[in-house]
């Protein structure tokens, strides 16, 4: 993803040579990642997330077997197949089941068959994405010698995990689509409260001119990402931070060669989405138990109440993922004057060999002295940026 397309997090001072506290910059992000997955909603609009995250969550609602042949895979570059990116997998499916139960409350008639011409075309391009996902035979192994040497090496996916494997798919976390009925109704309330606020400036009911403006503005759709509930939220900020990661040039640079050795990202991402899947199915569990016997409310109440610093210890690990990928964004900025001190040095070399060449003795220490001083404010900085991703890392791998 782009930067902008990514979320952004307020751990960050963009002025030049200032950085905040460490444990401030930790507050302050763990404050907004808490605050985007309590309201279902990340500001601003972000891309979709990866096939490599998708699936990496995906494995969070398959068996612990199913799980290891995905990470043996990946480990040794055996690719699983791909689609036109499995979010938008996830919002045909979500559409499918919309008119599914719409039509199921119809009478029979000329609606009806609309929504299930709608409804069947759809179910075509599930049935042909599960085709490609369960059965390509450009990824999983055909014939008997080749299965069986799979399995041997823990390399196959057996038709039912490749059957869960693209159920899970089609749950892949994707930011709730923005009707043209709703982006009507932004622009005509965007109109109103202009023509509101203009028209009521400067007359007797300029103060009730105003009211009524901020009134309409915030009935203005945000232009927010929304999102399903908190899990949905959680799972889409986690899987857009691992894109974010594993993007970064700062990432890939040998400077943090020894933290990329000590995290294995995929399979932090998936031991998330494993811890939250659980959960979930638990509350909702709870809940249900709660609606059919109330007499035993305050006893299942309290069950749930044990579970709140579960979501909390989840929340805490995206909040690690997401202190990396702030850490990693101000190192691309330091490496950026690395290279820019770097192309100094050598433009310093170039002039010194004219000036030798030409017969002059005198070389410029004073500018000699500049550019060591450059490297230098792009050494340090570095350094202190490596001790704290190295501390980030810390804290997440001892939650596992």
């Amino acid at each position: 993803m782009s930067e902008a397309d990514r979320p952004h997090l307020p751990g960050r001072d963009d002025a030049p040579g200032r950085d905040i506290p460490s444990v401030d910059r930790r507050t302050r992000i763990a404050g907004q990642v808490r605050r985007w997955c309590e309201t279902g909603s990340i500001e601003g609009r972000h891309a979709p997330l990866s096939d490599a995250a998708a699936v990496a969550l995906a494995a969070g609602y398959l068996d612990e077997s199913a799980r290891a042949v995905l990470a043996n895979r990946r480990r040794v570059g055996r690719r699983l197949p791909t689609l036109d990116g499995f979010g938008e997998l996830r919002r045909l499916s979500d559409e499918h089941a919309r008119l599914r139960a719409r039509i199921d409350g119809l009478r029979p008639g000329a609606a009806r068959l609309a929504l299930e011409y709608r409804a069947n075309e759809l179910g075509k391009r599930i049935r042909a994405a599960r085709q490609t996902v369960v059965h390509s035979p450009l990824h999983y192994a055909q014939g008997v010698r080749a299965v069986r040497r799979d399995r041997r090496d823990g390399l196959h996916l057996e038709i039912e995990q490749r059957e869960a494997l693209f159920a899970a798919l089609q749950r892949t976390p994707a930011p709730l689509p923005v009707t043209p009925v709703e982006q009507a109704r932004g622009v005509v309330l965007g109109v109103a409260v202009d023509r509101v606020g203009r028209w009521s400036e400067r007359t007797p009911l300029a103060e009730t001119g105003r009211r009524v403006a901020e009134r309409l503005g915030r009935e203005v759709p945000s232009g927010d990402d929304g999102f399903v509930d908190r899990y949905d939220t959680l799972f889409f900020l986690a899987g857009s931070l691992y894109d974010r990661i594993e993007a970064s040039a700062a990432w890939r640079s040998e400077y943090f060669e020894v933290q990329r050795a000590q995290l294995d990202l995929a399979e932090e991402l998936t031991q998330i989405a494993v811890d939250t899947v659980a959960l979930r199915d638990l509350l909702d569990e709870l809940q249900s138990a709660i609606r059919s016997a109330p007499e035993a409310r305050s006893g299942l109440e309290s069950r749930v109440a044990a579970l709140e610093p579960v979501w909390d210890q989840i929340l805490a690990r995206v909040t690690a993922l997401a202190r990396i990928g702030d850490l990693l964004t101000r190192a691309e900025d330091h490496l950026h004057l690395t290279h820019i001190a770097q192309r100094t040095a050598s433009l310093d070399q170039r002039i010194d060999d004219l000036i030798g060449r030409s017969g002059a003795r005198e070389l410029s220490a004073e500018n000699t002295d500049f550019v060591g001083d450059q490297l230098g404010a792009a050494a340090e900085p570095m350094v202190a940026l490596r001790s704290a991703l190295w501390t980030d890392i810390a804290e997440l791998t001892a939650k596992e």
